[in-house]
């Protein structure tokens, strides 16, 4: 190994062959080394490490990859980079604690997971699709933001496409909230703990979530003999304004002045519970002792530090992250690519102060002004 490094790589990269001359040996040998799949001596291998070393080698994993078609490389496509704001804000949430379960899974599979954001336009997509491709990846997941359905252009050749949170009428393998159940499971409880006025503020009405949760709101009350009433479901939410404001105030008041108003209020989400918290107070309701509300998400910083703490369903983003990983890793070794039902994922009830146990013998009205009367 008389020659110096400098003569070998002649200022540029080094290469397999400037290893096998520098350990005198044949390019077939340094690559057995590195392959580990050959006989080869100690001493040669030694001389093969230390050339190695010496000449700061890197190898190149292109071949490996043209002969077993596997590269180890996943692509993710979200909008959570640039849709997240500042730290104690929920924004991008969703996105990013996905994109953690998926990481995960991916590490423990030691496969590697290469992310690109969309900036918030969707005509960026199909040129990220088609980069991944190109860098060889084995899969693709498609992570929204919120629960709805996508179209998306169809993957060339036969990589497989898993999406998070989103859904398309091609049938593509998803993995989804399941916001009926989770409804469902939030409303039995609250029926269980003596409520019998159960209030329901949506978010908009064109929303996946919505729809779903109306559903499980409605066999919950089914389940406990609760009869449905309309008033007491109200549109909450629209797009996040000022007009928002507005309207949910007047929701809320609707509410209130009903003849038998409700004794609890579920909440889109757990950023209107907050919302609701404050117009409560301010007409001199108070929670839970004169109302109890609920919200949904369990987005802690909202649920763990209002006071009193927030009752919630949490939605499963981790949960839902790993089973998305799982999923294309089983279409990638060739199992489950023709499944067409989504993967549901709930989450828990997350009981706190914010709801009160009402005993079915001493029901209490709550008047306009707040004022609690029997």
């Amino acid at each position: 190994m008389g020659e110096s490094r400098a003569a070998i790589r002649g200022g540029g990269m080094a290469t397999i062959y400037d290893v096998a001359r520098l350990a005198n040996v044949s390019a077939k040998t340094v690559s057995r080394v590195l392959n580990e799949d050959g006989p080869v001596g100690p001493r040669t291998r030694q001389a093969v490490q230390e050339a190695i070393a010496q000449l700061g080698y890197v190898p190149s994993n292109a071949a490996r990859m043209m002969r077993s078609n596997r590269s180890g490389l996943v692509g993710l496509i979200t909008g959570a980079i640039t849709a997240a704001q500042e730290p104690t804000h929920p924004a991008g949430l969703p996105d990013l604690l996905i994109v953690q379960g998926i990481q995960r899974v991916m590490a423990d599979q030691d496969m590697t997971l290469m992310v690109a954001d969309t900036g918030g336009r969707a005509d960026r997509i199909p040129r990220l699709v088609r980069t991944f491709l190109e860098h060889r990846a084995e899969g693709l997941i498609y992570v929204a933001d919120y629960h709805q359905r996508v179209r998306l252009p169809p993957v060339a050749g036969s990589t497989p496409l898993v999406l998070a949170n989103c859904f398309d009428d091609a049938g593509t393998p998803a993995v989804l909230p399941d916001d009926r159940r989770g409804q469902h499971d939030l409303v039995a409880r609250i029926a269980a703990a003596g409520h019998r006025r159960i209030a329901y503020l949506t978010l908009r009405e064109d929303m996946v979530a919505t729809s779903l949760r109306s559903l499980g709101y409605r066999d919950a009350l089914a389940e406990a003999g609760l009869p449905f009433d309309p008033r007491l479901v109200q549109v909450a939410y629209l797009s996040d304004g000022e007009e928002d404001s507005r309207i949910l105030v007047e929701a809320i008041d609707r509410l209130l002045e009903l003849p038998d108003p409700p004794t609890v209020l579920c909440c889109g989400n757990d950023a209107m519970a907050m919302r609701v918290y404050g117009i409560l107070r301010s007409r001199g309701v108070r929670v839970p002792e004169d109302m109890s509300v609920a919200g949904y998400d369990n987005h802690r910083i909202i649920a763990e530090t209002l006071y009193p703490p927030l009752t919630t369903v949490e939605l499963p983003y981790r949960d839902m992250g790993q089973r998305a990983a799982e999923r294309l890793l089983a279409c990638i070794s060739g199992q489950g690519r023709d499944e067409p039902t989504p993967t549901l994922v709930s989450g828990p009830v997350l009981w706190r102060a914010s709801v009160t146990d009402r005993p079915a013998a001493n029901p209490r009205h709550i008047s306009f002004n707040g004022r609690s009367e029997p």
